[in-house]
């Protein structure tokens, strides 16, 4: 009898040792097993997928063998480790353990979307709605109905968003995805406002953004943005006209063609600086961190004018009759992609102007800075 039970003893340890052999083989076997690909492919996890629910559809797709032990595999050794939703990339000779593995670093494919120093906020509407990675939920709503959704109801949405490069997994929506430009640049701005200079002439920081879009729209040259500041911060502190050629083109919106004409340096708006002292009532796009710097540390100096050299760079005048003989040596001449600057104060006496790359014509001799009481 006792010999038996030690067979039966026997071979049932046996029997178990078979098994777990097998099973082990089975589960290696499982793990090993290239994918069956012939190209790359991404695997779209979405919210809420479970392990086992996408090994069964992998099996089902023909991608791999074993569902089983794969779901075996995972519920012994990963219980709790979350399937991070997204897409991820299968490509020819992946194992199935590599996949596992993409899983568990939540490795999912990423995709960016470059938001653009000087764009305004159609662009980046127009930019959003294009990229087919982003869920798109904002369709057909008007601006203010955007700000509503994203929660800043009372704010208007140009300049209010920080250009960069910006990541995501597929799934995100455009509604987060510019919360998240909106929140960078409140964080840009407090850094760079707690660092301003003691004179920087604002009140707020949406004024300090509102000076930046100024200087990210007229410097072509990264280096001359504080200098840029120091003139406009100049011209602000003696009651001198701005007089800014990309607040006007602003102002006049989707009518601006590429021609700018002295009707639309006569024509009453917030944004005309030719005609309104001081800064426009918004930001005319987006800025960068170095523009909101130089806007709040303008460098110190005694320049009242600049003119482009025609290469994106500009020369800086002290008075208008330096200006003007800068004018006559630069735009005479001018390169295809000449860029315009700021003009000297000089009430416009014709119904048409040259287009907006064209020279402006010099000032007479005895023209000089615009006094704030001069404006009204």
């Amino acid at each position: 009898m006792i010999r038996k039970l030690v067979l039966l003893l026997l071979i049932g340890l046996v029997s178990a040792g078979l098994v777990l052999g097998f099973s082990a083989w089975k589960l290696d076997s499982a793990l090993k097993q290239p994918l069956k690909l012939s190209q790359e492919q991404l695997l779209d996890v979405p919210a809420g997928a479970t392990p086992t629910g996408t090994f069964n559809r992998l099996e089902a797709e023909g991608v791999l063998d074993g569902a089983f032990w794969l779901r075996l595999y995972w519920r012994f050794n990963l219980d709790g480790q979350p399937l991070h939703s997204g897409e991820y990339r299968m490509t020819p000779g992946l194992t199935a353990e590599g996949l596992i593995g993409l899983w568990q670093r939540g490795e999912v494919v990423q995709y960016s979307l470059t938001l653009v120093e000087g764009w305004n906020f159609r662009q980046v509407r127009a930019a959003l709605a294009k990229h087919e990675k982003i869920v798109q939920t904002l369709s057909g709503l008007s601006d203010k109905e955007v700000m509503d959704k994203l929660g800043h109801p009372d704010v208007f949405p140009e300049g209010r968003f920080f250009p960069d490069t910006y990541r995501f997994v597929r799934g995100m929506t455009d509604v987060e995805f510019l919360k998240k430009a909106y929140n960078r640049l409140d964080d840009v701005l407090a850094q760079e406002w707690s660092k301003r200079a003691a004179d920087a002439p604002y009140t707020d920081p949406y004024q300090a953004l509102i000076m930046a879009s100024l200087v990210e729209k007229e410097t072509g040259v990264p280096e001359e943005r504080g200098q840029i500041a120091g003139v406009f911060v100049r011209r602000m502190k003696i009651g001198m006209l701005l007089q800014t050629d990309p607040t006007v083109i602003y102002g006049l919106g989707e009518r601006y063609t590429g021609k700018l004409t002295r009707a639309h340096l006569k024509e009453a708006n917030p944004y005309n600086t030719y005609m309104v002292v001081g800064l426009p009532p918004t930001p005319i796009a987006m800025v960068g961190r170095e523009a909101i710097h130089a806007a709040l540390n303008p460098v110190p100096g005694s320049s009242l004018y600049f003119v482009a050299r025609g290469d994106g760079s500009h020369i800086f005048s002290d008075d208008l009759d330096a200006h003007n003989a800068a004018v006559r040596e630069f735009q005479l001449k001018r390169r295809a992609d000449y860029r315009s600057s700021p003009a000297p104060v000089v009430k416009p006496t014709q119904d048409t102007a040259p287009p907006a790359d064209a020279p402006p014509e010099p000032a007479p001799d005895t023209a000089a800075p615009q006094s704030r009481n001069d404006s009204d």
